[in-house]
């Protein structure tokens, strides 16, 4: 059995990453490069890169389809453009690329460090109305808040 980021390292395999300053750099050369977002609906209109669209992980694959209720037609027609996928900390959008090759599409990579690592670098986020979000509040956001529950019990290695 493996764990959650043993899924990831496996996917990583044939999943290409970029780095932040990557990203800025492809958005300056490529205007047709297509930005997706696989975080939920309610991250999603908390903060984003201007310009990506919101197509969330549980629904990626059917959302690359034509003739299902989630198809994204954009998205659809992207198997040839280049394609980068951003989450929140760059683990759903390894497994979100890694589906989307083996759905065909061809130019997909994943942001590293995922939108935390793109805050960090200073670059703009905005919220649901397109508005720019104060890269402090950004930071206490990516602030991960565990609830005593979904820690591991002090008493076993796994659960």
């Amino acid at each position: 059995m493996k764990n959650f980021l043993e899924l990831i390292r496996n996917c990583l395999t044939d999943v290409r990453e970029i780095m932040p300053w990557d990203l800025e750099e492809r958005l300056a050369e490529n205007p047709d490069l297509l930005v997706v977002d696989v975080r939920e609906p309610d991250e999603f209109a908390a903060m984003h890169i201007d310009g990506s669209i919101n197509v969330p992980r549980g629904i990626l694959e059917s959302a690359c389809e034509w003739d299902y209720e989630e198809t994204v037609p954009e998205l659809v027609r992207a198997r040839d453009r280049e394609v980068v996928v951003v989450c929140r900390s760059g683990y759903r959008s390894v497994l979100a690329a890694n589906s989307m090759q083996v759905l065909g599409y061809g130019k997909v990579a994943s942001l590293k460090t995922g939108l935390r690592g793109w805050k960090d670098y200073e670059q703009p986020l905005v919220d649901g109305a397109g508005e720019d979000v104060d890269l402090d509040d950004a930071d206490v956001y990516f602030t991960p808040k565990l609830r005593p529950e979904q820690q591991r019990p002090k008493d076993t290695k796994a659960a």
